[in-house]
């Protein structure tokens, strides 16, 4: 079977359940999705931890996420022209096996950091990250890994949501960073990234 857009979310968790539950199933979504994330891994990494500070790591990321987020370059609601543009060309099955590749595999947290400003950054994290991304970061279908990802890219993903660019506008992450300092966010930056 398939997988097709559009689809709900109930439709897409069901596809990802029925794949994850078969062993057979799933070794061969791995196999493709590693093919079809050839141009991917050109900045994501060939087992999505990126070389580039700036680009996020797709390891570990929830399989609903990544489509979710495939989803809204494809329609729009996130905007990188050359992510939108190679996803447009992409077949779902494609995008649906790739998302299940990126899941399955670990991401690379950076070496533990003992700054105050890390600790700092880990008592902002529990306070106001962990509802949404889970207290280990490691996300959900509906919100993003954070644990593991570059300094780099946190902090400027977190200014972008704070600045309301084309980017990254999603309301909720808005009013978040809204709150946020600029001190809070090398907090942030400095822990997130030791986050296993």
């Amino acid at each position: 079977m398939l997988f097709v857009f559009p689809a709900d979310a109930q439709e897409v968790d069901a596809r990802i359940q029925q794949v994850m539950s078969s062993p057979h199933a799933l070794e061969k979504a791995q196999i493709d999705g590693k093919k079809a994330a050839y141009f991917c891994a050109n900045c994501h990494g060939d087992t999505g931890n990126s070389a580039y500070d700036y680009i996020p790591n797709l390891a570990g990321q929830h399989p609903g996420y990544l489509l979710n987020q495939i989803r809204k370059f494809a329609d729009g609601r996130r905007q990188d022209d050359f992510m939108s543009g190679m996803i447009k060309v992409m077949k779902d099955e494609e995008r649906f096996n790739i998302a299940i590749y990126y899941s399955a595999q670990t991401v690379q947290p950076a070496a533990a950091n003992e700054s105050a400003q890390a600790a700092r950054g880990k008592e902002i994290f529990r306070s106001i990250c962990a509802s949404c991304h889970g207290p280990q970061g490691h996300g959900s279908q509906n919100f993003a890994r954070l644990a593991g990802q570059h300094a780099r890219y946190v902090s400027e993903s977190l200014d972008k949501y704070r600045k309301g660019t084309k980017e990254r506008n999603d309301p909720v992450m808005g009013s978040v960073a809204r709150r946020l300092s600029d001190s809070d966010i090398a907090a942030l930056a400095a822990y997130i990234p030791t986050m296993k």
